[in-house]
């Protein structure tokens, strides 16, 4: 399998949150020239917090895509040349208001290649407790649910969590959880 050759790429859109490209590239294969619609985006973090009794911290936000409220876990965007282990250390203070002991990087999923740029970084973060209060932005409305981490099965498979990123990070956890066992 080869790489298509780009042709050219021009900007379409900047939404602040993610910017639209348009890129004409050649098949390896049959040679003809296709456009595509690529979405450029900032990397992202997602925080598994766990406390010294074994609860996960999990939110509640509304989401606009869906129209909904949907629970997760605190994440966001790491910003440029920012760390995804200090961007989560940023994310769980200021969407939690908590602080953790230690916090390891348990992996990376890209979410859509298809389209996007960009990663989601999985961090750990445990013997989270609170520190303070939030500090969200104007665009942020988030409520805390504290929960024993071995809830999360029963979360996932009855469609309580059904953010694939959400997902993703806890298929990291368990990953983790096998190979130090």
């Amino acid at each position: 399998m080869r790489n298509w050759q780009t042709l050219e790429s021009e900007p379409v859109a900047d939404y602040r949150i993610f910017k639209v490209r348009r890129d004409r590239l050649v098949s390896p294969r049959t040679g003809g020239a296709h456009d595509f619609v690529v979405l450029e985006s900032a990397d992202w973090v997602n925080v598994i917090a766990t406390t010294p009794q074994k609860q996960v911290v999990l939110i509640e936000q509304y989401r606009f895509g869906k129209g909904a409220v949907t629970l997760e876990i605190p994440g966001g965007v790491i910003d440029a040349g920012e760390d995804p282990v200090a961007a989560a250390i940023r994310e769980l203070k200021e969407e939690t208001g908590y602080s953790a002991r230690s916090f390891t990087l348990l992996g990376m999923v890209e979410p859509n290649p298809a389209i996007q740029t960009n990663r989601c970084y999985t961090v750990l973060a445990e013997d989270a407790e609170p520190a303070g209060t939030q500090e969200l932005d104007e665009k942020e409305d988030i409520g805390l649910i504290v929960r024993p981490l071995a809830d999360v099965p029963q979360l996932l498979r009855s469609g309580l969590i059904t953010h694939a990123l959400v997902w993703a990070a806890f298929m990291h956890l368990d990953l983790h959880t096998r190979t130090q066992g």
